[in-house]
């Protein structure tokens, strides 16, 4: 299938697809005149490698999981890293919002009076809760893609 075949059934704009092949993410057959060719493995490919960078794993992290022939090859310990630091964002996300809950539904006269707050203060100022180095982006879906707004 042709590489504007590929891009509607997944959704993957087309820069895209030339950018993972230059990558090495994935590989063309060859071309069709001016387009380039790619077996329907790719639509795997491109399945898993979504999947991969939803679960937050680089292109590189990805791309050490195909062999040269395109198979997958996936490394356990990288995955299973990956699931605890996830499990770890889980549990600091969780508690931070359980605390802004408690701090909007408090009720205590002040934030100032309340100990679950005051607790709460005293954990970021200790640099016990995690620390964003960019503001959450809200998220669109496009087509099969989930995009940041900007």
């Amino acid at each position: 299938m042709d590489i504007s075949q590929v891009a509607k059934k997944t959704g993957v704009a087309a820069s895209t697809l030339r950018y993972y092949e230059k990558q090495g993410l994935i590989r063309s057959l060859g071309r069709q005149g001016a387009r380039r060719v790619f077996a329907p493995s790719v639509l795997q490919q491109l399945a898993l490698i979504s999947l991969g960078q939803a679960a937050g794993l680089s292109l590189d992290e990805i791309r050490q999981m195909f062999t040269p022939g395109g198979a997958l090859q996936m490394d356990r310990d990288l995955l299973r890293r990956k699931a605890e630091e996830i499990d770890g964002l889980i549990q600091q996300l969780t508690a931070m919002s359980r605390g802004l809950r408690h701090a909007a539904d408090c009720p205590a006269p002040t934030h100032t009076e309340c100990p679950s707050f005051q607790k709460l203060l005293t954990q970021a100022a200790s640099g016990a809760l995690p620390k964003r180095t960019a503001p959450l982006e809200p998220v669109r879906t496009v087509g099969r893609r989930r995009e940041a707004t900007r």
